[in-house]
C-alpha cells in the first residue's frame, strides 16, 4: 500500500466524519427511538435539550480510529485490485469495472473487524438524550464518554458485546463500498475529457455526491437493523433474539417501508460528506503522489 493512499484517506475520512456527524446523530436517533418522528423534530428537540454538543456526542472515537479503518480499507482494496489484475494477466493495465466492484466489496467487508467496536460506542453515545447541563433532579447520562462507554459494554455484555450488530454492518458496508467505488469510477470516466487523468473539480464533487447517494440506497436497510441491534437492551428490556428476528419483528410491527425510513437523511448527509471526502482525497493525494492514476479508494462512512 502506498503511503499516499493512507495519508490522503485519513485526512479525507476525518473531514467526512466532521461534516456528516450532526446528521448521523439525528439519523441514529430516528432509527432507534420512537420519540423522534422526523428530521426537523429530532434536530429541534436535540438542540433545545442538549445544545449543539448533542449533535456531536461520540464523535471523538470515530476521529481517533479513522486512520486504522482507512488503512484496512485502502490496503485491502489495493491488494485486491492488484491480485485481480495479475490473475487477468495485465498487472500494469487499468482495472475493469468488475474488479473495482469486487475489490470494494472485499474492502468494505474487511473493515468491519476494526470498525464494529467503535461504531457500537458511537451509536450508544449518540442515543444518550440526557443532557449534562441538567439539574441534580434530572437523570444523568449512563456513559460519561467514549472510554467509559467502551469499558461499560465489556463489563455488562462481555467483549463480544462490542461486536453486536457486526453482521448487518458487514452486509451494509460490503455492498455499499462496492457500489460507492464503482459509481464514482464510472461517473468520473464519463466526465473526464480525452487525454486527462481525472475530471474537473466540479466533476469530482458531482461524482462523489452521486456515489454517496447510490451507496446509501444500497446500505440503508442494513444500517437500520445494525443500529437497532446495537441499542437493543441498552435502555430497556432486550427485544430482539438476533439478526433475523430483528428483521422479521421490525417488518411485522412497522412494515417493510421502515427499512428505508432514514434513506432521505442518509442521502442528505451523503452528498456533502462524499464531496468533501473525494475532493480532500484528490487534493492531498495530488500533493503526495502527482503521478497517481488509480481510481480513488475511499470508504463512504
Amino acid at each position: 500500500m502506498h503511503i499516499s493512499d493512507f495519508v490522503s484517506g485519513s485526512f479525507a475520512g476525518a473531514c467526512g466524519v466532521v461534516v456528516g456527524y450532526p446528521l448521523d446523530t439525528v439519523k441514529v436517533r430516528i432509527q432507534t427511538q420512537t420519540q423522534f418522528t422526523g428530521l426537523w423534530q429530532c434536530a429541534a428537540a436535540t438542540l433545545s435539550k442538549e445544545g449543539v454538543h448533542g449533535f456531536f456526542k461520540g464523535m471523538s472515537l470515530p476521529l481517533t480510529t479513522i486512520s486504522m479503518t482507512s488503512s484496512v480499507v485502502f490496503g485491502t482494496y489495493r491488494n485486491c485490485l492488484q491480485c485481480l489484475s495479475q490473475a487477468r494477466g495485465a498487472p500494469c493495465g487499468p482495472n475493469t469495472k468488475l474488479e473495482v466492484f469486487l475489490s470494494g466489496l472485499v474492502a468494505g467487508t474487511a473493515q468491519t473487524s476494526v470498525m464494529s467496536p467503535g461504531d457500537m460506542v458511537k451509536v450508544r453515545l449518540q442515543c444518550q438524550t440526557e443532557s449534562k447541563r441538567g439539574d441534580a433532579n434530572m437523570r444523568k447520562p449512563k456513559y460519561r464518554g467514549p472510554v467509559h462507554c467502551l469499558l461499560s459494554i465489556i463489563k455488562d455484555e462481555g467483549f463480544m458485546g462490542l461486536y453486536r450488530g457486526a453482521v448487518p454492518l458487514m452486509l451494509r458496508d460490503g455492498p455499499s463500498h462496492a457500489t460507492y467505488f464503482l459509481t464514482y469510477t464510472v461517473i468520473c470516466e464519463l466526465l473526464t475529457d480525452s487525454g486527462k487523468k481525472r475530471p474537473a473539480w466540479s466533476g469530482v464533487m458531482l461524482a462523489g455526491g452521486i456515489a454517496g447517494i447510490a451507496a446509501w440506497t444500497v446500505g440503508t436497510p442494513m444500517d437500520l437493523i445494525k443500529a437497532r441491534l446495537q441499542m437493543d437492551g441498552a435502555q430497556q428490556t432486550k427485544r430482539y433474539k438476533g439478526f433475523f428476528h430483528c428483521i422479521s419483528e421490525t417488518a411485522r410491527v412497522e412494515g417493510v417501508g421502515v427499512f428505508f425510513k432514514s434513506w432521505g437523511i442518509n442521502c442528505l448527509r451523503a452528498v456533502p460528506v462524499s464531496m468533501v471526502v473525494f475532493v480532500t482525497y484528490e487534493l492531498v493525494n495530488g500533493f503526495l503522489r502527482a503521478d497517481s492514476v488509480d481510481p480513488p479508494r475511499l470508504g463512504f462512512e
